[in-house]
């Protein structure tokens, strides 16, 4: 049967990380609600040029709009193993959406897996990233210093914390997280849906909670 997975988790957990996993082990084809949005745009569908119009004003795109690419991407994923959405949905009205989609074109309803780690180790994991100005190389002061502090490894170029790694900015994106996303755990909570992994640990132990419960379905 064809897996269709929600990743949830707060900024910083890790989800990019653990969904190429899951892609790779399963076959699962990723859905980013940033490329079904650009695809749409640059393919110029009547749906594409609604969202433009907003995109270009900086603006959120309506939810019926984002629901309806979403629509059109399913109707042709409908023989893939199956797909990890990522950072659809975000709303209980995009939820609820999704479930209907998915029973329309006769697809398994979603598993929704949700990253748990406490906001203390985040602002750690986040305000503790350091990004080479010359090479991009990422650098962590605690968990993957440089051999020389503040001195990229690769290059020798200047390591710098980005300016929404800093402590006030991280801590607003969590509220901001928890906030949102509240009500989306709470509708997945009360449909049966929801499964629960402590994402602290390493990236293999992390992938090997998540494995369990995909692997038992």
């Amino acid at each position: 049967m064809a897996k269709n997975v929600v990743l949830l988790g707060p900024p910083g957990a890790g989800k990019g990380t653990q969904a190429e996993r899951i892609s790779k082990k399963y076959g699962l084809v990723q859905l980013s609600t940033g490329d079904m949005l650009r695809e749409a745009v640059k393919k110029g569908t009547p749906l594409g040029m609604q969202a433009k119009s907003y995109m270009d004003k900086g603006e959120l795109v309506p939810d019926d709009v984002v629901i309806g690419i979403v629509r059109e991407k399913l109707k042709e994923l409908k023989n893939a193993p199956g797909v990890l959405f990522d950072g659809f949905p975000r709303t209980v009205e995009q939820a609820k959406a999704l479930d209907s989609m998915l029973e329309e074109e006769e697809l398994s309803p979603v598993m929704v897996i949700q990253m748990e780690v406490d906001d203390s180790e985040i602002i750690e994991r986040l305000t503790g990233r350091r990004v080479c100005e010359k090479c991009g190389a990422n650098y962590h002061v605690k968990f993957n210093p440089p051999q020389k502090n503040g001195t990229c490894d690769a290059c020798g170029g200047p390591l710098v914390q980005r300016a929404d790694d800093n402590e006030e900015t991280v801590r607003n994106r969590l509220k901001v997280y928890h906030q949102s996303t509240s009500p989306l755990v709470g509708y997945y909570r009360e449909a049966g849906k929801l499964r629960v992994v402590g994402g602290s640990g390493s990236i293999d132990e992390v992938f090997s909670r998540i494995d369990s419960i995909l692997s038992s379905v």
